[in-house]
């Protein structure tokens, strides 16, 4: 396996649904990248989700990782609830189809590239790599409401 970079990831959204952005700070020996998209019409959970996978998707080498995310929704899903949701074919033991499988599905194939540690950690806690994935995800939620006002 790789060199070993640590990611913070993170979502936003005005509303829930709404405008929403994602944000991600991904850090390799001394070298940092940030990162941030939108979408017009989303959740938080759906930008918490795009966060990881669209930093997992910029590394082109099977690396060492740790993402860190405030999202339990998150951090849980993809350690924990995702083996069951695999083995009942993307529905929740109570037979619902798990919301955000198309994410969660092309998140799951990003992981057999890379060795990863999921770590959760307090939003808004002091963390300088969560701030600086906070402020990446509203960044790109901000892009979102500005071009909806253009719209009209």
């Amino acid at each position: 396996m790789g060199s070993k970079v640590v990611i913070y990831t993170d979502g936003a959204c005005a509303g829930n649904p709404g405008p929403g952005g994602w944000g991600a700070l991904l850090q390799f020996n001394d070298t940092s990248k940030e990162v941030f998209g939108y979408e017009l019409d989303t959740t938080n959970n759906r930008m918490e989700i795009t966060a990881a996978l669209e930093a997992l998707r910029i590394l082109k080498k099977s690396c060492n990782i740790e993402i860190y995310t405030d999202s339990k929704y998150l951090q849980q899903g993809i350690t924990a609830w995702i083996h069951n949701w695999i083995k009942n074919n993307w529905c929740k033991s109570n037979n619902e189809p798990v919301k955000n499988a198309d994410l969660w599905q092309k998140l799951y194939a990003e992981l057999s590239k890379h060795t990863i540690i999921w770590k959760w950690v307090k939003g808004h806690a002091n963390n300088s790599g969560n701030i600086a994935a906070d402020k990446l995800a509203v960044q790109g939620r901000e892009t979102a409401i500005e071009i909806l006002k253009c719209r009209g």
